[in-house]
């Protein structure tokens, strides 16, 4: 019988590789391919579904497989794990290649394959990210070093950089030096930061998508850009709530005999998106007070019944669902007067 589904264990260098037929019985079980074959294998195989957890290198090789007309799901690895495990002890490629090829089936959740230009944009994110957060912890540096001098600094960054500044004189010794190429790192940094801003803004500005998603209420160009990249043009997701239940923006549910029960959200999903709309929503609820369109307004009962954190995360989840309808209508989309 012809192979119907190949389930790939991604890696550096070495991959397995498992196929089953229209039966189920294995039919193709290499555990060991090296990294030049593995094309060369895929290509001769008749077009079938390839499955692969959803990780480093992934979308290349889904678009590589797909080119020689195979039909390729990504599916997260925690979807995975339970076809692995199920009445098998141990983890090894081989048991993991086939356990992706189980998980394959339709029923299945899976990620959307991105483009290059969705991958090369997603890049800029990420180094922008790091950036930020290199920045953050040179800061809470200088401020645990200056502690032991008695001299204890706010949270805020600013006036770490100011304080910092004015103490550095003050030093003994090697602490003037120290202190001083620290602050140095922190402006160097700032100025790696802004770069990357001016890069963020000239992808806004050539993305309709983009551009449609900045005239949501809370939705700036870093978000903007960093959706797109992420999702495109969003058919993928059903609805705007399984798009806000993807990025972790709903409450979990633990419901049994009829009884629903919500709990926190589930917090799924990219860390970095969901914290982007996150901050988003805490502008619109701090400036909803001043204005009088129908969201401000929603925003400030909210904050009123629920509470200020309670209000962020549904207007982020709000503005997600938005944004899902702004992606897949495109010019037919109107925005909420």
């Amino acid at each position: 019988m012809a192979i119907v589904f190949v389930g790939i264990d991604l890696a550096k260098s070495v991959f397995a590789v498992h196929g089953v037929d229209e039966a189920g019985r294995a039919a193709l079980v290499r555990p060991s391919v090296a990294r030049a074959k593995l094309l060369e294998l895929v290509a001769s195989l008749p077009p079938c579904t390839i499955g692969m957890e959803a990780c480093s290198g992934a979308h290349h090789w889904a678009r590589l497989f797909a080119g020689h007309g195979h039909t390729v799901r990504l599916i997260a690895p925690k979807f995975v794990t339970p076809y692995r495990m199920s009445g098998r002890r141990g983890k090894n490629d081989a048991a993991d290649a086939a356990a992706t090829c189980g998980a394959a089936a339709p029923n299945m959740r899976f990620v959307p394959v991105k483009s290059q230009e969705q991958q090369s944009q997603l890049m800029v994110h990420r180094a922008r990210q790091g950036f930020v957060q290199q920045r953050t912890a040179t800061i809470n540096r200088i401020r645990g070093l200056l502690s032991e001098f008695g001299i204890v600094l706010p949270l805020k960054a600013a006036v770490v950089r100011r304080q910092a500044a004015a103490h550095l004189e003050d030093l003994p010794g090697w602490g003037n030096t120290v202190i001083g190429d620290l602050l140095s790192e922190v402006h160097r940094l700032d100025e790696r930061i802004a770069q990357y801003d001016v890069h963020l803004r000239a992808i806004a500005q050539r993305s309709t998508p983009a551009q449609r998603l900045m005239r949501l209420m809370g939705i700036g160009q870093t978000s903007a850009t960093a959706i797109v990249a992420m999702v495109g043009n969003a058919h993928e997701f059903s609805s705007g709530r399984q798009f806000a239940a993807w990025l972790g923006l709903v409450p979990g549910q633990y419901s049994s005999g009829g009884k629903a029960r919500l709990g926190r959200i589930t917090k799924a999903g990219d860390a970095y998106l969901r914290s982007l709309l996150v901050l988003g929503a805490r502008s619109v609820l701090n400036a909803a007070p001043g204005k009088n369109d129908s969201i401000s307004r929603w925003a400030l009962q909210l904050r009123q019944r629920r509470g200020y954190w309670k209000a962020v995360v549904a207007i982020a989840a709000k503005n997600a669902r938005l944004a899902w309808a702004a992606l897949t209508k495109g010019e037919a989309f109107k925005q909420p007067a």
